[in-house]
């Protein structure tokens, strides 16, 4: 029989504060990372009754140990949903948190759930990246794909080489502008609210309370950028100071048919419009955003000039600015990551796609002139992810 695809909104997204990987949450499980994450979108709505929860997607990169064992259904047990709410864990590397939404999103779309719960973590201290994988040696031996492309940032240095108006300069410039927004919204009270506080334990030091990020870094200076080092090839680009680095944290995110939604008078804060994904050269995993993004805007009938606001994962530096030179976006667009990005706040991989999509509620709120608005990230192994959000408080509707 026909069925009607609903439409599907963003309701609410928290994030715990992000910590350097071995930093903040050294002794701090992932788990429970999560777990703090879903009550607070409990507590924060208590309109939603928890049985209403028909799913929870968590995804994490590393699958192994306190992130591992079915984390989505683990989590959800440990934060006291009811046991008939279901879970599942995900993978899709640094896209983990935007698969989960999308993948829970196209089943409220087509009625097999209403409201559910997607998000990510990583704890890079407990579980680098790689651990414990064992790569096919057909890819080597086949040269199915080139050495680089397992590590992710030579894929950044082979990205500079492809293009090669995109400097060490550049990168550093773009790098220190991330830092310096998030430092302003920062002062502004703009981060903060959709921070939930994390007690931490250490057993030299006893409790304490994870309420701000670890990873920014307010005394950058293009000076100091410029003396980093460039451990991924002798003389290269990219350097710690124009990177995202090593990341712990957990992001979170109610999703909803908008008619459910308003029958529980829960807030709609965006409007899933068209999502893709798409393959790129594993060499270059970087430039993957870019036919993600043109996918996604072609599956939604729109052109890019009519984005108004842009949440890009600032992974690499130069693959931002690869992005937007594609796109002929200026660098210092004021639409593009208007509180900083992962160079200053930080990427715990799977967990990062909701913090964009955090972001681009609040800015959804704070912009009624504008109507449509980007999530999107490389994905390592060469692909991209985007999402297309459409702001419910466009004054376009009034």
């Amino acid at each position: 029989m026909p069925r009607t695809v609903r439409d599907v909104v963003f309701v609410d997204g928290v994030r715990t504060p992000f910590g350097k990987a071995g930093g903040l949450y050294a002794e701090t499980r992932a788990d429970d990372l999560v777990v703090r994450v879903i009550r607070e979108l409990l507590r924060r709505n208590p309109q939603l009754p928890p049985n209403r929860v028909d799913e929870v997607a968590i995804a994490a990169t590393t699958q192994i140990g306190d992130q591992g064992l079915t984390i989505g259904r683990t989590a959800a047990l440990l934060a006291g949903l009811p046991k008939s709410v279901p879970g599942f864990a995900i993978d899709r590397m640094c896209a983990g948190a935007m698969t989960a939404v999308t993948t829970v999103g196209s089943g409220i779309a087509m009625g097999a759930y209403d409201v559910a719960i997607a998000g990510g973590v990583e704890h890079m201290g407990r579980h680098p990246m790689g651990e414990g994988v064992d790569p096919n040696p057909r890819f080597l031996a086949e040269k199915l794909v080139d050495p680089s492309a397992l590590v992710m940032g030579a894929t950044a240095e082979n990205l500079h080489d492809q293009f090669p108006a995109i400097t060490k300069e550049r990168a550093d410039r773009f790098a220190l502008a991330s830092q310096q927004r998030y430092a302003k919204a920062l002062a502004e009270g703009r981060i903060q609210a959709d921070l939930v506080t994390v007690a931490t334990r250490s057993q030299e030091s006893g409790w304490g309370l994870a309420s701000a990020d670890e990873p920014p870094r307010p005394d950058t200076s293009l000076e100091k950028l410029a003396t980093l080092r460039t451990p991924f090839r002798p003389h290269g680009r990219v350097t710690a100071g124009n990177a995202a680095g090593l990341n712990d944290g957990a992001t979170g995110c109610l999703l909803a048919a908008e008619e459910v939604a308003q029958e529980l008078g829960l807030p709609v804060a965006m409007r899933l419009v068209s999502y893709a994904y798409a393959g790129v050269e594993p060499e270059v995993m970087g430039v993957g955003p870019i036919p993600a993004t043109e996918k996604a805007l072609r599956l939604a009938g729109l052109s890019i000039s009519d984005i108004g606001l842009f949440e890009i994962n600032e992974a690499f530096a130069v693959q931002v600015l690869a992005f937007l030179d594609h796109f002929g976006i200026a660098d210092d667009d004021p639409r593009v990551n208007p509180w900083g990005g992962a160079i200053a706040v930080g990427h715990p991989l799977a967990s990062s796609g909701v913090r964009l999509m955090i972001q681009l509620a609040r800015h959804f709120a704070a912009h009624p002139e504008v109507r449509y608005g980007l999530t999107t990230m490389c994905v390592g192994l060469g692909m991209g992810g985007a999402v297309i959000w459409e702001n419910p408080a466009w004054e376009g509707d009034k």
